[in-house]
């Protein structure tokens, strides 16, 4: 090797052993593998081949109705080299292609629009399809099977929208290589930055001799039996009989460990203190929402953060101790462990202690995939059985904006987003209630409020009497879950796509006389009594189990919620309207206990808020609220 190469391996391994590492794939190959990449040599179908084999079913995986299928035709990889392979041997690394590489909102339109992507992926997942034109029943079919072969990663750099998971299916023979809980080999995604490409690497668990299969593990390194046999369930049936569905608030265990991630130091305990009311206060702000808003004459905005009375920060804050010990009588804008009101996993659990266990009827059923995807599996096959409607909306544990939101009825679908970012998966509403756009139609929309959290202990909870309105752009209907304009209410961030904008005291009047039977004040009644009871909950326990209840703290929280029709015996409708799908955004920012990123969740909607004031922002952080603004006491 000449002094060049070396050098070109040396940057290679400087800007990818984190990855590498992070991968498990052994040092004696990533020379190799480096030549590999840089040369694109791609000469695993001179070790490897693909072996077409009949298995007949067993008698457990026969469907129900006993109709035997025979023998089935399948596929598997196997050592075709006489010499075998050595997994001592530096050489023993294999690039694998990557046949389709997309993002899920983006996956229709590629398999419409992309020529030969549609009949490549019919024949890589085994369907009958020999045309060229797109046909729509083998699209759905193939958005539905693509769940057994999607393999995922994400990018650590860039924004919210480059983050969101990247889906790929491997080529022919990578697809081919089949499970085993004791795999013959690994394989990995590997993204070479230098060339802006990804790959998958496999390599040898053993040594190999001709014809041995090459396996890998679909679970890799899960320890959990009923868990791993939850994750294999979209190749491998399974009974769950035993397992129950019902989910109960998680133990202290859990909330401690989210305080032990997200590493907030904990206040001590101070004295109430009392602001002279002609005392100027000073602000510090790293916030332009605060900073170019906040007019007031008691306030004087100030550089100096060691000096101020008021910190009104865009970062999510720790050291608390810190704090309260040094400078117990400096207002925040947050409160220690609020994460538990505003992550969505954690607002689940929280929610459940707002009935003693089970689930309020203001928020859906909810599931976190991470630690009960067990209880969600059994939820789904019961409610199967029961014919019921079994659409499910996965989201993100922290981000917004709808990304990485995925709405479907497709089991597989759910079970293999573990696999990328945290999730939770809750009931889709398939029963909003809507709203008539006269040059659309029936639309779905959501609705976000402004709470402020004057304290937690006692609980004095306040919200501002102007909402904000979001609507979808085309009709609802329990289709086509990949129509954003349909099912997706954010157009804020979508390029291209109508902004529909109601302002409040147009859409009450609207609203009633859509609805006639439903005075807007006694579904804000409602929608009131949901936002008491959750915060009751949130402030009923101890930190980190609880919201800190720090005296010199005040917060304020978009709420997004939408409104459903109730259901009877039967399912057959009420004539009620109850709140439904709760989210809450932390106003300066949406702290994540998974990630360690940060992101801002204010809006920009100031145009579609009140006319005239416009001061939701600069509402002080203070013992009292400002005489301009309209907030009614909810508890």
């Amino acid at each position: 090797m000449n002094g060049d190469e070396d050098e070109e391996f040396q940057a290679f391994v400087a800007l990818h052993a984190g990855a590498l590492q992070s991968s498990q794939i052994p040092t004696i190959y990533w020379r190799s593998l480096h030549h590999k990449i840089t040369n694109e040599i791609y000469d695993a179908g001179e070790v490897f081949g693909i072996m077409r084999f009949q298995q007949e079913e067993d008698d457990e995986q026969q469907p129900e109705d006993g109709e035997k299928k025979g023998r089935e035709i399948r596929c598997k990889v196997v050592v075709t080299r006489e010499t075998g392979l050595q997994a001592s041997e530096p050489t023993s690394v294999y690039l694998v292609d990557h046949a389709w590489t997309y993002r899920v909102d983006h996956a229709r339109q590629q398999l419409e629009q992309l020529p030969g992507l549609l009949p490549r992926m019919a024949a890589l997942m085994g369907l009958d399809f020999h045309g060229e034109a797109p046909d729509p029943d083998t699209v759905e079919l193939v958005m539905e099977r693509m769940w057994k072969y999607n393999q995922t990663y994400k990018l650590s750099q860039g924004s919210p929208e480059d983050k969101v998971p990247v889906w790929y299916i491997l080529d022919e023979f990578g697809s081919q290589v089949q499970h085993s809980d004791r795999p013959s080999c690994s394989m990995a995604p590997f993204f070479y930055v230098q060339g802006g490409l990804a790959y998958s690497v496999l390599w040898p668990l053993q040594n190999l001799q001709e014809g041995d299969e090459v396996s890998r593990d679909y679970t890799y390194e899960e320890t959990d039996p009923l868990v791993r046999r939850c994750r294999l369930l979209p190749w491998i049936p399974t009974d769950l009989e035993g397992v129950s569905s019902v989910t109960t608030e998680p133990p202290d265990s859990y909330f401690e460990s989210i305080a032990l991630e997200t590493k907030e130091q904990l206040p001590v305990e101070i004295q109430p203190y009392t602001v002279a009311e002609d005392r100027i206060l000073k602000v510090y702000s790293d916030m332009s929402q605060v900073t170019n808003n906040l007019t007031h004459p008691r306030f004087q905005l100030i550089e100096e953060k060691e000096a101020a009375d008021i910190i009104w920060s865009y970062h999510h804050m720790k050291d608390y101790r810190k704090l309260s010990e040094e400078r117990p009588h400096v207002m925040l804008n947050q409160f220690p462990c609020e994460s538990i009101v505003t992550v969505k996993d954690c607002l689940a659990a929280v929610a459940r202690r707002a009935k003693g266990g089970s689930q309020p009827d203001w928020l859906p059923e909810t599931f976190n995939l991470q630690s009960e995807l067990p209880q969600f599996i059994k939820c789904y096959q019961q409610r199967q059985q029961r014919g019921e409607d079994n659409h499910w909306i996965c989201k993100p544990w922290n981000l917004a904006r709808g990304l990485d939101i995925h709405i479907t009825n497709n089991l597989d679908y759910i079970i293999r987003q573990r696999e990328s970012t945290p999730k939770v998966v809750c009931k889709y509403l398939e029963d909003p209630v809507l709203f008539n756009r006269e040059e659309v139609g029936m639309v779905k929309f959501d609705i976000r409020y402004m709470l402020i959290v004057r304290s937690v202990q006692p609980l004095r909870l306040y919200a501002y009497d102007v909402f904000w309105l979001r609507f979808a752009n085309r009709p609802f209907s329990l289709d086509h879950f990949d129509d954003y304009q349909k099912h997706f209410t954010v157009m804020n961030y979508t390029g291209g796509v109508e902004l529909k904008q109601v302002h409040y005291d147009e859409f009450i009047p609207m609203f009633e006389n859509q609805y006639p039977l439903y005075p807007w004040k006694e579904v804000e009644a409602e929608v009131f009594r949901a936002f008491r009871e959750f915060f009751e909950a949130a402030s009923s326990r101890p930190a980190p189990c609880g919201v800190c209840p720090y005296q010199s703290s005040r917060a304020i929280y978009a709420v997004d919620l939408m409104l459903k029709w109730s259901t009877g015996e039967n399912d057959f409708r009420n004539t009620d309207v109850i709140v439904s799908k709760i989210d809450l955004h932390a106003m300066q920012s949406g702290g994540t206990h998974s990630q360690g990123q940060f992101y801002s969740t204010i809006q920009h909607r100031n145009t579609v808020g009140p006319r005239s004031s416009g001061q939701i922002i600069a509402v002080p952080p203070l013992p009292w609220v400002h005489p301009a603004m309209k907030y009614k006491t909810i508890w």
